[in-house]
């Protein structure tokens, strides 16, 4: 009863239930609400703080940064988007709001826009170098179920592609990046595609800060080629995924293009089938057929996977935090 209290008496001020309307629409930082609000940032944070507390709002942490969201599950999560949705459409203030909101989102889009065109000559040199992108995600969509997938990773999210793809069958899906400036793209292309269901966190795919067996679905696209140990990669995707769950591994097979380290920063150039397989059983994952899909000069390997039903973690994390803990409810 205390806790509802507080939930509904922290709802119950002008500033904080337009806050939780503006969170409603996707994840804001306090920069971008101060602006909206024309608030000073304490008085706003202020807010916020009493918000999350109430858990009506998460909050989580990228880089200095800090970014909120209505609250998508918990104790009140539900009571959180009731309010919301009895709030009338036609209210002045939360047009002002909404109209202010949506200058902002065209920014980061802009933003977005720019940073990819000055990196576009290089995404689209390695593009020529191997099959069209739409026979790879075709292939890939035939590794997954139509429906069914409850949580969906996506390591490496760069422009959050994979998550525009997949996050129609899934019920929530999290993309992970190290880059904040490849964040911003995905931020802003998931957004303009309506994907609800989908958020993207700034984290080390080295160390994820989410619990065991959270998760029935992991993809890895185009991004072990990067790293420097791949097998410590896939000991962490097999950790979150619950027994029973699928991983799918996109990337090059085993090939001599040096101008790919020096011109691309490539770590790997591309894998054998005997070293992923050997990572994935080291893991605790049984291997599938590997999908061939050749190019000229680059062959793209598909490796599925799927996660043994009595195989442990392979890093115990009895003091993990939880999903909430990294504002994914």
């Amino acid at each position: 009863m205390d806790s509802l209290l507080t939930a509904l008496k922290a709802a119950a001020e002008p500033t904080r239930l337009r806050l939780m309307a503006l969170c409603a629409q996707g994840e804001l930082t306090v920069t971008e609400l101060t602006q909206i609000l024309g608030q000073s940032q304490p008085r706003v944070s202020r807010h916020l703080k009493l918000l999350c507390d109430a858990g009506l709002l998460d909050r989580f942490r990228e880089g200095t940064w800090a970014f909120y969201r209505l609250a998508e599950r918990g104790a009140f999560a539900e009571l959180a988007r009731t309010l919301i949705d009895a709030v009338p459409r036609d209210d002045a203030t939360l047009a002002l709001d909404l109209e202010r909101l949506n200058a902002i989102k065209r920014a980061r889009a802009e933003a977005a826009a720019d940073y990819f065109r000055e990196n576009a000559a290089r995404w689209h040199e390695m593009r020529s170098l191997h099959v069209p992108e739409r026979e790879v995600e075709a292939a890939l969509l035939r590794l997954f179920p139509a429906s069914g997938i409850q949580d969906l990773l996506d390591l490496g999210t760069g422009t959050g592609r994979m998550l525009e793809l997949l996050a129609p069958r899934a019920e929530r899906a999290l993309g992970i990046d190290l880059s904040r400036e490849m964040l911003a793209i995905a931020r802003a292309n998931l957004e303009r595609a309506g994907l609800r269901n989908c958020q993207v966190r700034q984290s080390d795919m080295y160390q994820l800060p989410l619990p065991s067996s959270s998760f029935d679905a992991v993809v890895i696209h185009q991004v072990l080629h990067f790293v420097e140990e791949p097998a410590d990669v896939l000991a962490e995707a097999a950790r979150v995924l619950r027994p029973g769950g699928r991983l799918v591994i996109v990337d090059f097979a085993r090939h001599d293009l040096e101008s790919l380290r020096i011109e691309h920063a490539h770590r790997r150039l591309g894998f054998g089938d005997d070293e992923v397989t050997g990572w994935l059983r080291a893991a605790g994952m049984s291997a599938g057929p590997v999908v061939r899909l050749p190019g000229d000069p680059l062959t793209v390997n598909l490796w599925p996977a799927t996660r043994e039903e009595g195989s442990r973690p392979a890093v115990a994390d009895a003091a993990a935090p939880t999903l909430s803990t990294f504002g994914v409810n």
